[in-house]
Formats: C-alpha cells, structure tokens, sequence
C-alpha cells in the first residue's frame, strides 16, 4: 500500500501517518491496563442523569471492578475462552465495567439494544447463542421470552444508577420503583452486578488469580466482539470484529482527530455505546485518551443533557445528524453553547449540510464527519480537521485502501459512480455462523459495502446512492425485508412493502405500503401491531394504503418504483 494509490493522503495533518503498522496493543484487555496504570485516580467515567445527580469511577476504580467482573465470568459462572456474553444496557456506569470484563476474561462481547422486543432478542440470542447476560433491570422481563427453547444459564442485573452514591442511587431506585413504576419483577434466576463483582473478588483473593493470565491467551485476530448487523435479506448477521479490528479502527480515527490531548479533554457520550460508532469511537477512544467520558443513559428529551452541559467542561462530543439538529433548535442550547468545545464529529448516518452549518454558527466550533459500516470496526474515511468539504464523506483513514467498483468487480474511470469497496486492518473478520454471506461482501480481501459513491480527482469521496434497500433512522439500520415480515403476519395484511423516506428529524423514516385484505384496518392498528413486535425506530412513521402494489413480471413487489414515486412527489412539492 503506497503513497501513490492515495491521493487523499495530501490531506492529511503534518503529524498523520499515512499508515500504521500495527496496532500499539496485543487485546483490548491490555490497552484497558495499560491505560488505567497511566491514568489513576483520574476521573474515567461520569453517569450524569437528567436531574444532574450523577456518579464517577476513576480509571483505577474501572479497572479494578472489571478484572473482579472477568474473574466471575470464567471462575464462577465458569465460562470459557470464547464464549460469548451478551450485554444489554443503556449508557451507564455498568457498561464499561462489563465491557471490559468480558473482554479481559477472553470472552466475545455481544452487544444488544435495549430497546430490543423480546423478539428480536430472541432472534440474536439464538444466533449468539450466549453463555451469559448482563441486563439492567428496567428490561429484565422481558428475558423468559427471550430465552424460551434456548436458555442462557448466566444471568447478571444491573442498574442504570450503579454505582453512583448512595443517596442518588436509592433515590432514583424509589423514584422508578413506586413513582415511574418501570421496574418489572425479574422472574429469573439471576445475580446483581455488585454481588457478582464481590464474588469474583473472594475467588482473585482466595485464589491469587492473576487476570492479565486470561487475556495473554487471546491473540489479536481472535473475536472479541459480535456487532450486529442485518442485509437486505433482513437476517441479522454477526459480525466478527477481533481485537485487532477495533484497536486499530479507534487508532486510525484518532490519527486523523488533531488537537486531542491526552488526559485533559472532557467527552460527551450522548450516544448509546451498544452502537458500533460510539463503541469504538466513545467507549474505546475516550479511555485511550485518558478523557474523562460523560454518559447520558438517554439523550431524549435533549433536555436530559442540560446538566451535563452545564455542569462539565465538554470538549468533545460525537452524535448523529439528528442529535446536532436537535441541540441547534433546543433554546437552552442556543442560549449557552458550550464553550470549551473543540469541536464534535458525526456519524452513523450523513450529515445535512444546514445542519451543519447552523451547529457551525452556533458553537463557533465545526462538525466533522465520518464514514464507515458495522463490518468495518467502523470508520472508513473521515474529514480532516480545517478541511471538510461539502457533500463529501471526506477521504479514507490511514492503511485504508477505498475503491469504486462496477457491477462485473473492475475498478469504474475516475468522476464515475461505483459501489465502494474497501481494505484495511478495520475490516471484519466475517458473519459469524454464515460463510455464504460473508462470501457476498468479501472478495479478495475487499469489503463491499453496498453503497454507491464517486471519487473526486484529489480523493475526497461523496456517496451518491445506496445499493442496499436499508434505511437509516437517526443513525440505526432499518431492513425492509424485518418489517414487512411482520406486517405480512397481521391477518388484515393482504400485500405490503417498505421502503425508506426523507425525514427532517430522523434523516429517514419507515413509510409502509400497504394492501388491505380487511376493509376497516387503519395507521392505528398497523402501528399497534408494530409496536408489539419492533423497537421504535423501526415502526413505520408512516402508512399508505392501496389498491395494489408494482411488482415484476414475476410478481416480485418493486420498492425501486415506490421509492421513485416518493421522491418525484416530494420534488414537486
């Protein structure tokens, strides 16, 4: 991989490296101890709630609770090298002490969105097949319907208040217990986090366990994640992402993030960590950076991140299109703008140029954005600081090679539209469990992505059109195929499809097209039934009803021609 086969390189800052030879440590587990040995006592993780009560751990603290956390892992819930463990939670101080538990004790992190039905956790779980979950309480009822015909033997619950004092944490504690009443009996056999933390401890003491023994086993190709991500067949799909991937991915985007100090800045993780953007960009980033992270366990209403603007010094945040849009129109944000913000940086979905802009004039700081897929760690390209370019997804990341293919696999003239493809340490192993999908995206060590983009003489790239048929909802993928499976299963369903709409506030939203096989059916019945079987995002926002749907003349339903109608409505509206 030379100089000369990218041009984008110019654009690098005097201290980017074109490339990195290898990733600076073997696993995750040796980066987290290696970190927390520099760091100390130092503020690692704050949880700040809506109210402003709020907790810390110090990266001391982090490291000792998950070493205690990978001891009970292997040694009293007795689980292997390998095994997987699911972890279902929002932002909160639990998440990197699990996290890094499971990954120092050799095990594969199974990151699942709490938000999930207990239907769609059912489909991961059965795929995933983990040895363990860790889950927190407000989401815990829904684990026997989740696990009915494929039980997980490890159960571990949390709190979103753990490990915060005392008294904020009885308070919140009492407040949802008898006030909000969204605390459900948990009717399985399961262990509190704190209980489990205690009992790893007896056995390290007892036993003189030394845990940097489990991760010296772990080689840097080995798994050490599970990201899930659908297709356009809308199977959820395991990607593999080793420890190399995602060290490397975070390093990549971190040499292109110039201005960065280590150990001074103060982040903002308004987005979940379960994602695979905050994931290697928050939770890992962050903690490389000796950054002291601020996690908001739920960023809607925006109001919920007043306190935390108020009451720390944010540096650096990273968000989707829809939070950035959100903050500009929040009057309490306009009024006071952070003031020692660096500047903040987006992905999961594009970036609106307004918004950009507006988030521009009012914090006097710029967004810069990136590109990249769950199979890819995930950054791909990003824009240079100072040289962001409109429209543009801006230019791939160090040792990454990006290329525009066309339909027969050869390499499109400069200026013409190909589907990108990409190479690099950042790219996944492959779907776990499903070799003949893996083989439809990997050819000859190049990932397809799906998506359509074209080259600018100088190497910015700009992506034009979408292969897949996947949408994209305030950053979280959407497959048709999911939804209209469930929409096909209500009995006054006769025909449906579903395809992906310009949204204002969501970037995309779900519109269903329907036939009707009962006459009374109406938007109410089909979003209720939605509801029950699909997180939020994915319910259609909305619905048409018609007398018949395009189709081939084979009869396969056409979303190409119901997309193009949409679009040439909007356009002459």
């Amino acid at each position: 991989m030379t100089v000369a086969d990218r041009p984008w390189t110019a654009f690098y800052g005097p201290d980017v490296r074109p490339d990195i030879p290898s990733a600076s440590y073997r696993t995750i587990g040796d980066l987290i101890r290696s970190v927390a040995d520099t760091h100390g006592k130092a503020p690692a993780f704050t949880a700040c709630m809506p109210n402003g009560m709020n907790g810390t751990l110090s990266f001391t603290q982090v490291d000792e609770m998950s070493d205690a956390f990978a001891v009970y892992l292997r040694e009293v819930a007795g689980l292997n090298q390998g095994d997987r463990v699911a972890l279902q939670m929002p932002n909160c101080l639990s998440f990197p002490v699990a996290a890094f538990g499971i990954l120092k004790a050799g095990c594969v992190l199974v990151n699942v969105n709490p938000m999930y039905t207990a239907e769609e956790m059912a489909k991961q779980f059965t795929d995933a097949e983990p040895h363990a979950l860790v889950i927190v309480d407000l989401f815990a009822d829904k684990i026997p319907e989740a696990t009915r015909g494929h039980p997980i033997p490890n159960i571990v619950v949390t709190r979103v208040a753990e490990f915060l004092p005392a008294m904020p944490r009885g308070i919140i504690g009492l407040v949802q217990k008898y006030w909000d009443r969204s605390l459900p009996e948990i009717e399985v056999a399961h262990i509190r986090l704190p209980d489990a933390l205690d009992a790893g401890r007896a056995h390290q003491q007892a036993e003189k366990i030394e845990v940097d023994a489990y991760h010296q086993q772990v080689a840097p190709d080995d798994i050490a994640c599970l990201q899930y991500t659908g297709g356009t067949t809308g199977v959820a799909k395991g990607a593999m992402l080793t420890h190399a991937n995602l060290i490397m991915n975070m390093e990549q985007t971190m040499e292109m993030i110039t201005g960065l100090e280590k150990g001074k800045e103060i982040a903002l993780t308004a987005l979940p960590m379960y994602h695979i953007f905050a994931f290697t960009v928050n939770l890992l980033g962050f903690y490389w950076l000796g950054s002291r992270n601020v996690l908001i366990p739920s960023p809607r209403p925006l109001s919920n991140l007043k306190r935390a603007f108020e009451n720390y010094k944010i540096t650096w945040m990273s968000g989707v299109n829809t939070l950035f849009n959100g903050l500009t129109n929040e009057i309490w944000f306009t009024d006071s703008p952070p003031k020692h913000l660096k500047f903040a940086s987006a992905g999961g979905m594009a970036l609106q140029a307004s918004v950009a802009k507006k988030w521009e004039e009012i914090t006097g700081k710029p967004v810069i954005q990136g590109y990249g897929l769950t199979e890819t760690s995930p950054a791909l390209t990003f824009e240079p600081l100072g040289k962001t370019r409109e429209g543009t997804i801006g230019v791939p990341l160090p040792s990454t090679m990006v290329t525009l293919l066309d339909d027969d696999g050869n390499p499109v003239p400069q200026g013409e539209r190909g589907e990108i493809a990409a190479k690099g340490p950042q790219v996944m192993k492959g779907y776990w469990n499903k070799p003949d999908e893996t083989a439809k995206v990997m050819h000859d060590g190049w990932f397809l992505t799906g998506d359509i983009g074209v080259m600018d003489e100088d190497g910015y790239f700009r992506i034009v059109d979408r292969k897949k048929d996947m949408v994209v909802v305030s950053g979280f993928n959407v497959y048709p195929n999911e939804i209209e499976d469930v929409l096909a299963a209500h009995p006054g369903v006769l025909e449906c499809a579903v395809i992906g709409v310009p949204d204002a506030s969501t970037g995309e939203a779900v519109k269903a097209f329907i036939v009707k096989r009962d006459a009374t059916l109406t938007d109410a019945d089909i979003r209720a039934h939605c509801k029950a079987h699909l997180t939020a995002y994915k319910v259609p926002k909305r619905v048409e009803f018609r007398e018949e749907l395009p189709k081939s003349n084979v009869g396969k339903i056409l979303r190409k021609d119901l997309r193009a109608e949409e679009m040439a409505q909007i356009a002459a509206e």
